[in-house]
């Protein structure tokens, strides 16, 4: 009987940021106080809040450790785990905390936040099957056994489960439409291949409970009368595919994978495909093709996957967050416990991951239903620098952005699509005043337009077309046609596309000439960037009167641009200036302004 647990995170971004250099210094200093025996030290799934990893939670005190490193370790041990005495200078510090918060629940992160999906995250170690059974796990699927496949469609239709994926598309009646398909033999498909920029929801749910999505695949293939399911996974995502193939193996040594499960007459296993990281691959269609060892590239629809997907076979595909809220619907009353949470078309909760310039980075999961005022500044903590909010890339690259007039917008399927966005699969990318949303478009149809995968004209061509233009308006080309252009364009991709990507890749351009018009117009009749972001558009100058001669620019600038005497008002020598934006972060006295290229008038960043 151990006295503690202590939940270190083992997930990618604790990882990377050296928390397995901290669970070695803290081996090391439970040893040589002799006591490492007493303490189960855990590697566990993503608690969250990535900002502040790598993170370690003592259980049962349920204290909160973040910021940590190596050296802090000693002084953890010997006044926590053999003193009693909290470490206070490693709890969490913030502005939207009075004093050092000790337990999650006085952490304004996650005040808000209601755990369904993530609920064994960061709480169980996620390689040892017996911990997911001890929280009720595999219970939904032996109650599943007990159901008709159809009456398993129905309680997944009864609840409003909708695909989180993307689209929206009710699960159950999915399930149902495979269900029906003719044929014996028929195939379940978890698609984990996450490609958005800024999204990690998919990989952390695999990480740290790959159980769950066990659990879901086995009763989806009941419910459609499929004994084989696939798992493509990002081939970049190591950490999730290790733990998965351990999940696989032990479902497998308890008899809840393979045949006649738990002597039911029941079959199913689970193979895994690895990605080679084609976007793509993300719509349904190039994905199956890549699982059957063909290129990844779209096919027309119809006939649909649940007619005519894997190896022909009817097939149905559901993303990894989709998965891991089945076992919550098929549960004892887990119906109507889901259904009551979120709104009358949109149920349960939703992953996001927050990215971009908000101040509490990582995932989170909220209530369907909840503000996008609620998520950036009671979750996000608000706008690092406290600079002002600007705008959210909803739903990834195929996204829209939506601008701070709507920060009261309800998060669900119908709000995002009336508001020019969509939930995808739940990247949230933030971003503040000095985000040229011009030049963001640019970005966003650059990444889409690499990645398609040319089969169809309309995208292939249409999105050149389209990145050719912002290329030219970021660069002070741009005419006033160019807006008319863009919006014919980006019709004709949407109405003709063959897949999702080519349908969905205009919306950050749609999105942005909808609620930033003007700032379009300032790059093109201006031929101003304000944000100081497209370099040909701006010149940075320093005001004269409030330049107090630092040097703090100086000392930064890469190329020696910069001239004038300590205690003296400097000057910008603009031939040599390559606008890289370091002088302007170091400026104490915020006295470098961005000023219209052959223009004297200065603009304040």
């Amino acid at each position: 009987m151990y006295e503690k647990h202590l939940m270190i995170c083992g997930a990618t971004g604790c990882i990377s940021s050296g928390s397995q250099s901290v669970e070695e210094a803290l081996v090391e200093a439970l040893e040589m106080h002799k006591i490492r025996d007493k303490y189960r030290l855990v590697m566990g799934g993503c608690p969250g809040f990535c900002e502040v990893g790598p993170i370690i939670v003592v259980y049962p005190d349920e204290v909160f450790y973040c910021r940590l490193k190596p050296k802090d370790m000693a002084e953890l041990v010997e006044k926590h785990l053999v003193g009693g005495e909290i470490v206070e200078r490693l709890l969490y510090k913030g502005p939207d905390v009075d004093a050092p918060a000790r337990f999650f629940d006085t952490i304004p992160f996650y005040t808000k936040q209601k755990f369904n999906v993530l609920r064994n995250s960061g709480l169980i170690d996620p390689e040892i099957i017996d911990e997911y059974i001890m929280r009720g796990g595999y219970s939904a699927f032996t109650r599943a056994l007990d159901l008709e496949p159809a009456a398993i469609c129905a309680e997944v239709k009864k609840a409003g489960l909708r695909g989180r994926g993307g689209a929206g598309f009710s699960t159950g009646l999915k399930w149902e439409f495979t269900l029906q398909a003719p044929g014996i033999k028929k195939y379940v498909v978890c698609n984990a291949d996450e490609g958005d920029p800024g999204a990690f929801m998919d990989r952390s749910i695999l990480e740290g409970d790959p159980h769950a999505i066990l659990e879901g695949m086995l009763i989806c293939g009941r419910a459609i009368g499929a004994d084989e399911g696939y798992v493509y996974c990002r081939a970049e995502y190591p950490l999730a595919i290790k733990r998965l193939k351990i999940a696989i193996e032990q479902a497998e040594q308890y008899g809840l994978l393979g045949q006649n499960i738990l002597a039911s007459g029941y079959n199913f296993k689970v193979k895994i495909k690895e990605g080679a990281g084609a976007f793509v691959c993300g719509e349904e269609t190039a994905l199956l093709a890549s699982i059957e060892g063909k290129r990844g590239m779209p096919r027309p629809r119809p006939p649909f996957p649940a007619q005519f997907g894997l190896f022909g076979k009817p097939t149905t595909i559901n993303n990894v967050e989709t998965l891991a809220n089945i076992p919550l619907i098929l549960k004892e009353g887990g119906v109507a416990e889901f259904s009551e949470i979120g709104t009358a078309g949109s149920k349960g909760t939703k992953v996001f991951a927050l990215a971009g310039k908000i101040r509490n980075t990582g995932l989170c999961e909220v209530p369907m239903g909840i503000t996008i005022r609620e998520i950036i500044y009671d979750v996000g903590g608000g706008i690092k620098g406290g600079r002002a909010f600007k705008a959210v890339q909803a739903g990834g690259p195929s996204g829209g952005c939506i601008p701070a007039e709507l920060l009261d917008l309800p998060i669900d399927y119908d709000s995002l699509n009336q508001a020019g966005a969509i939930m995808g699969s739940g990247g949230l990318v933030v971003m503040d005043e000095r985000t040229c949303m011009v030049d963001l478009a640019r970005y966003f149809l650059s990444f889409t337009q690499k990645e398609s995968c040319g089969k169809c004209t309309p995208c292939r061509e249409g999105t050149k077309r389209m990145l050719e233009i912002l290329n030219r308006i970021t660069e002070g080309a741009g005419i006033p046609e160019d807006l008319d252009t863009l919006d014919s364009l980006a019709a004709s991709i949407k109405d003709s596309s063959l897949c999702g990507l080519g349908q969905t890749c205009p919306n950050p351009v749609l999105s942005t000439i909808r609620y930033f018009r003007a700032e379009y117009e300032e790059h093109i009749n201006d031929r101003y960037c304000r944000s100081g972001v497209c370099k040909a558009l701006f010149n940075y100058r320093i005001d004269q009167q409030r330049c107090n001669g630092c040097t703090a620019c100086s000392r930064v600038c890469p190329v020696e641009a910069i001239e004038g005497q300590k205690k003296e008002p400097h000057a910008i020598i603009q031939e040599l200036c390559t606008r890289c934006g370091s002088c302007i972060e170091k400026c104490p006295q915020d006295c470098i302004m961005i000023t219209p290229v052959g223009r004297e008038a200065d603009v304040s960043s």
